[in-house]
């Protein structure tokens, strides 16, 4: 052993032994490797399993927080095309989002989520960034019934903005067109001309964009034309819209205002 430790004499030998004992190991430890490589590949693929599960749940959240900005990005361009339209409110005015819309062509009704008390009242005129839209004709604790201009009971006072000429706008029941009432043949009128409403009635206030002509109709033998007007306010698109108190209106004309200004 001395003479082994100093010189080295057995090491061919050890060398030898264990490259025959080399198998003889390697089948021994093989099941333990075996069972330890695969207990480390069903950890890293439960671990990869749960990091994609993970990052699928982060990828989804992430997915709905953008849609929701996008959402509130939208929304904050209609608030401020709302509050920057082109009319200029000198009356007191309340915002209000739409619950739900009724659009049949004997009904046009929507429902918001103002009522009185929010000081909303019955006869409310109420507009969007483009135009007149309708008029309260119900009012509840936390919702209010308005009645579109394009319901075929409504109507409304309006004049031509290019000469003052007065007619009355009725509803048809389709969401994009008014008709012009009581305009002889040979009135002074022309596609394009903006309508507005005239204030007469004290029921809408004078100078909100109501329409544009779009069709002058004369009927042989008629005495009067039949004129089209396209509403200006986005009837079918509106999400929020405007309450207006153009008016002083005390509790006595609240209680008793009338429900909807009819043919």
């Amino acid at each position: 052993m001395v003479v082994d430790h100093r010189q080295g004499h057995l090491d061919v030998v050890r060398a030898a032994l264990s490259t025959l004992v080399y198998p003889l190991q390697f089948a021994v430890n093989l099941p333990v490797e075996v069972g330890r490589r695969l207990s480390e590949t069903l950890v890293t693929q439960k671990f990869l399993i749960e990091e994609n599960n993970r990052f699928r749940e982060e990828h989804q959240l992430m997915n709905s927080k953008l849609q929701r900005f996008v959402i509130l990005e939208e929304e904050n361009k209609r608030l401020r095309q709302l509050l920057g339209s082109s009319i200029r409110f000198k009356e007191r005015i309340l915002i209000a989002e739409l619950l739900s819309v009724e659009l049949e062509p004997h009904r046009q009704l929507v429902e918001i989520n103002k009522g009185f008390r929010e000081g909303a009242y019955d006869g409310q005129p109420v507009v969007d960034a483009s135009g007149v839209i309708g008029q309260i004709i119900h009012v509840g604790p936390f919702s209010s019934k308005v009645l579109l201009i394009t319901d075929p009971s409504h109507a409304l006072p309006v004049q031509v903005n290019r000469n003052g000429l007065r007619a009355i706008a009725v509803g048809t029941g389709q969401a994009n067109n008014l008709l012009l009432q009581h305009l002889p043949t040979n009135a002074d009128i022309h596609e394009g001309d903006l309508i507005i409403s005239s204030g007469l009635g004290h029921r809408f206030p004078r100078g909100y964009p109501v329409g544009t002509i779009s069709s002058i109709t004369l009927e042989p033998g008629a005495h009067f034309a039949k004129v089209a007007v396209t509403p200006s306010a986005k009837l079918t698109q509106n999400r929020e819209v405007l309450l207006v108190w153009p008016y002083e209106i005390d509790d006595e004309t609240t209680m008793g205002a009338e429900v909807a200004m009819n043919r």
